[in-house]
């Protein structure tokens, strides 16, 4: 039985319909990130799921109960919210245990909780500072903590990492997921950033216009992406989204009513391919990413170093034929990939 179910939920504020009957199961102990582009609904569903928003249809259940209706504070489960929340006045120590406080527990069983807690965080030496002390990250292992000392079934992250810089939101990404899977928690993780969701999530839903479109592991949104809204989101550059006459001879064998798409990184500089003209090249470091106009679409194409092509340069692509992905011009859903006509196997994988 999951521990967390969402059945059918539903969320508006007047005639816009934010969240659409949104069916959603969480493993005990998983980690799942809720990804999509910002107004998709993903920050809406967590706080339903946090009993700070009433759903306008739908059931919400944990552990097998029925918590719809329940009162935030009787739901058992904790949030991390993207403000941290901190109370400035008050110590490390104290924002840690202010929910156990505000609950009644003796003064003793706060003390227990914050020794086991605090050192899992590296707040042991800080609990005597105010947040105005500390750094962003240690504010949000503050805010961490507060959701950890309540020992709930479930943790919820609503972008925690947002306020970061690019180097410490790295770092938190290994600690919290980390953490997560040291204390065996189930965890929420709401974020727009795909990085994030990716490298951390052991399955992903992404949202878009209030529905999920996949919920599936990083690997097969990746490799299998059930639409084409999930194959531009997912990968960096997007994947290529071409018509089959964008591809000339190599587009023949394909459905006139399809969308091919072709991921950068499956994209390489052949003899005898597609004919192009490098547009721009985008030096990374590591790889280049090539924007290559075959006569009306740009392809992107990754590829490793940085190749001695300049803008204006003539080149040929091709590709191996099972890097296609191909998705329903109308519905924008996947479909099944066509063959590839032999004589042009050979150039396609060269």
């Amino acid at each position: 039985m999951p521990i967390l179910a969402l059945r059918s939920l539903n969320k508006r504020w007047g005639d816009t319909h934010v969240v659409r009957d949104l069916d959603l199961e969480t493993r005990e102990g998983e980690f799942v990130a809720l990804l999509g582009p910002s107004g998709c609904g993903k920050s809406t569903t967590l706080r339903l799921i946090a009993g700070l928003e009433e759903p306008t249809s739908g059931a919400i259940l944990l552990d097998g109960r029925d918590i719809t209706d329940a009162p935030s504070a009787r739901r058992g489960i904790a949030m991390v919210f993207q403000s941290y929340a901190l109370f400035p006045h008050l110590t490390v120590a104290q924002n840690i245990t202010f929910g156990l406080s505000v609950r009644g527990e003796s003064r003793k069983a706060q003390a227990e909780k914050l020794a086991r807690v605090a050192p899992l965080l590296g707040l042991g030496a800080l609990l005597d500072r105010r947040p105005s002390q500390l750094s962003g990250g240690q504010q949000q292992r503050v805010a961490l903590g507060r959701a950890l000392i309540a020992e709930a079934p479930i943790c919820l992250l609503d972008e925690p990492l947002s306020n970061l810089d690019a180097k410490l939101r790295a770092e938190m990404r290994s600690e919290i997921r980390a953490l997560q899977r040291r204390l065996g928690l189930t965890m929420i993780f709401v974020t727009h950033d795909q990085t994030e969701a990716m490298s951390m999530a052991d399955r992903v839903a992404l949202l878009n216009a209030g529905r999920i479109e996949q919920f599936d592991t990083p690997e097969t949104l990746y490799r299998r992406p059930a639409s084409a809204f999930v194959a531009r989101f997912i990968g960096s550059p997007p994947m290529n989204l071409l018509s089959p006459r964008d591809l000339g001879v190599f587009g023949e064998a394909l459905p006139p009513t399809a969308t091919v798409g072709l991921r950068p990184e499956d994209v390489r500089v052949v003899s005898g391919g597609l004919p192009g003209r490098v547009v721009e090249v985008e030096y990374l470091g590591a790889d280049s990413v090539l924007s290559v106009d075959v006569g009306g679409p740009r392809i992107a194409v990754r590829l490793q170093g940085r190749p001695r092509l300049g803008a204006g340069a003539p080149v040929e692509l091709g590709w191996d034929p099972e890097a296609l992905h191909l998705f329903d011009a109308e519905t924008g859903l996947r479909r099944q990939a066509a063959a590839t006509p032999p004589h042009l196997k050979h150039v396609m994988a060269t």
